[in-house]
C-alpha cells in the first residue's frame, strides 16, 4: 500500500513538473514574441530575419539593376507606340523590351527579371518599415541633404508610394514573358468566365493604353523602376565597397 502511495506521489510530482516546464516554455515563447514585436516596432534593423530579408533585397536588386534600367527606359517610350509608329528604330526598341534583341533567350531573361522584380517588391515592403520614430521621414525626400541621404530617401519614398505600380509591372511582365505560368487560372476557372478577362486586364495594365491621360501617367511613372535600380545599386556599392551604412540616417543598418 505504501509503495502505491509513493508511486502515486511521484507521478503527481512528475506531472506537476511537466506542467510547470510547459508553462515556463509558453511564457518564454510569449516573451520572445513580445520582444521581437517590440524590436520590429522600434528598431526593426536589429531583427535577424529582417537582416536576412534586407540582404536578399540588396543583392537581387544589385543583380537585376541593369535589366530594370533597360525595361524601364524602353517601356516609358513604348507607351506611345501607336503615336510613334513612324519613328525610326521603334521596332528595334520593341524587340529590346520584349526579348533583349536575343529572341527566346531574351524572353527567358525577362521572365527571370520580372520574377526578381516581384521578389524585390515583397522584400522591399517588409524592410521599408524603419521603426516608429522614423516612418514619417521615410515617406518624403530631404532634397537639401547630401547625395547618399537623397538617394536613400528617394529609394524609400518612391518604393513606398509606387509599390503597386512596380508590382503590377512585375506580374504583368512575367505573364507576357511566360504566359504558360498563368495556365493555373484556367484550372481555377474551367468555364473561362474570368480568366481571360483577368489576363487581358493584366496586359492592358502593363502598357497603360487606356487613353492619352493614362499613357502620360504610365510614361511619367515608367522611369521609377530605373530610379529604384540606380539608387539601389548606389546603396549596394556604398555598403559593400566603401563599408558605409546603407541608411545614412543611422550609424549602422
Amino acid at each position: 500500500m505504501w509503495h502505491r502511495a509513493a508511486s502515486y506521489g511521484r507521478s503527481i510530482r512528475v506531472q506537476h513538473r511537466r506542467q510547470l516546464h510547459h508553462r515556463t516554455y509558453m511564457l518564454r515563447s510569449a516573451m520572445d514574441t513580445s520582444t521581437a514585436w517590440r524590436k520590429w516596432v522600434e528598431r526593426p534593423e536589429q531583427l535577424r530575419l529582417r537582416q536576412i530579408i534586407f540582404q536578399l533585397h540588396l543583392w537581387i536588386g544589385a543583380i537585376a539593376g541593369g535589366w530594370m534600367l533597360v525595361m524601364s527606359a524602353s517601356g516609358s517610350v513604348l507607351v506611345f507606340r501607336d503615336q510613334l509608329a513612324s519613328m525610326p528604330g521603334l521596332d528595334t526598341l520593341l524587340l529590346l523590351h520584349t526579348s533583349l534583341l536575343i529572341g527566346p533567350a531574351g524572353r527567358a531573361v525577362n521572365a527571370v527579371g520580372a520574377l526578381a522584380l516581384i521578389v524585390l517588391c515583397a522584400t522591399g515592403a517588409v524592410i521599408w518599415w524603419p521603426g516608429r520614430a522614423h516612418w514619417r521621414r521615410s515617406l518624403t525626400i530631404e532634397w537639401r541633404a547630401n547625395f547618399p541621404r537623397v538617394s536613400w530617401d528617394t529609394h524609400s519614398a518612391l518604393g513606398f508610394w509606387l509599390l503597386l505600380f512596380v508590382l503590377m509591372w512585375g506580374v504583368s511582365g512575367l505573364y507576357l514573358s511566360r504566359p504558360q505560368l498563368f495556365d493555373a487560372l484556367y484550372y481555377l476557372d474551367p468555364q473561362d468566365r474570368m480568366a481571360d478577362r483577368v489576363l487581358f486586364t493584366l496586359t492592358t495594365l502593363h502598357f497603360g493604353r487606356f487613353n492619352l491621360a493614362g499613357q502620360i501617367i504610365w510614361a511619367l511613372v515608367g522611369p521609377v523602376p530605373a530610379v529604384l535600380a540606380f539608387t539601389g545599386v548606389f546603396i549596394c556599392c556604398r555598403r559593400v565597397m566603401f563599408h558605409k551604412p546603407s541608411n545614412p540616417k543611422h550609424a549602422a543598418h
